[in-house]
């Protein structure tokens, strides 16, 4: 009977967050990124939608010439975008995600980021699906319209428990590869905690798809505060050790450490041709993305 108490507080406050979640990241989708998303990123080309009237200055290679001869005088084809997106969502769900310092987890700012670009795609009219990963593919959720669908995909985003903790960017791009097989838009949600060289597969999967990266991360993996001697956990592979953190050496160190790491992706991105902009748990996520719409627009 406490069991089954404990399970309906849970259920009920996952509900209040997915409720929550749900207003704030659907009025900033309809609110500030519908037409900037629209813009950004464009659907599969065109496509016929009707004929009119020849007008001075219409391009002549427009010419629809069944109906131009049937009622001899000329009519030419009106063209529009073929709007309709298949947008995907790939989420890190590693351990590493957990950690954050300040305002929310990386996991949290990440749940966030997702449900805004689902809402922005729905809103626009386009399917939304979402593949977990660690070193593993998780879960695949494919894609669908419709609100169901996207609370659907807010709930595990927020409450979605992965079997392992580790890393594997790159198995996670070859399996979209495979498994989507016509061209959608790809937002690959992680702090990119991954040693392994992942930029041949994500150059292959941006030729094929139109992949955007985010990076999601915490101040103080760049920055370590001055507190003494500290007792840290490797989330993914549960080691443990202490460090002393009033040591110079041990503070440079680690922000070298850092700018190595974030020059190496850079190097990735760029050389794989993929859009992308870091986001800090302690900032705000609005101004990165419309930042990374700007751009693309």
């Amino acid at each position: 009977m406490l069991n089954r108490n404990i399970e309906e507080v849970e259920t009920s406050e996952l509900l209040k967050r997915v409720r929550q979640i749900e207003i704030k990241t659907r009025g900033l989708s309809a609110n500030i990124f519908a037409g900037e998303y629209h813009s950004a990123f464009k659907g599969r080309g065109m496509a016929f939608s009707e004929v009119r009237e020849y007008q001075y200055g219409d391009d002549i290679r427009d010419i629809e010439w069944n109906v131009t001869a049937r009622f001899n005088k000329p009519y030419i084809k009106v063209f529009e975008e073929e709007r309709e997106l298949t947008v995907m969502l790939l989420v890190d769900v590693s351990g590493s995600l957990d950690f954050g310092t300040s305002v929310q987890t990386k996991r949290d700012m990440v749940a966030e980021i997702g449900a805004t670009l689902a809402f922005s795609a729905i809103q626009n009219n386009d399917k939304i699906g979402v593949i977990f990963f660690s070193d593993r593919i998780e879960k695949f959720i494919p894609p669908k319209k419709g609100r169901k669908h996207i609370l659907y995909i807010i709930r595990e985003l927020l409450d979605f428990k992965p079997e392992s903790q580790r890393t594997n960017i790159q198995q996670a791009v070859e399996y979209l590869t495979q498994v989507i097989k016509r061209r959608c838009t790809c937002f690959l949600l992680s702090d990119f905690i991954d040693e392994r060289d992942f930029r041949q597969p994500l150059t292959i999967a941006n030729r094929k798809h139109d992949v955007v990266a985010i990076q999601v991360y915490d101040r103080r993996i760049a920055e370590l505060p001055d507190v003494g001697l500290m007792r840290v956990k490797d989330a993914e592979t549960g080691h443990l050790q202490w460090i002393d953190t009033s040591s110079r050496k041990v503070r440079a160190a680690q922000a070298r450490w850092w700018h190595e790491h974030t020059s190496r992706l850079a190097d990735i991105f760029s050389r794989s041709n993929v859009d992308h902009v870091s986001v800090r748990t302690d900032q705000d996520y609005v101004a990165a993305l419309r930042s990374l719409f700007a751009q693309r627009s």
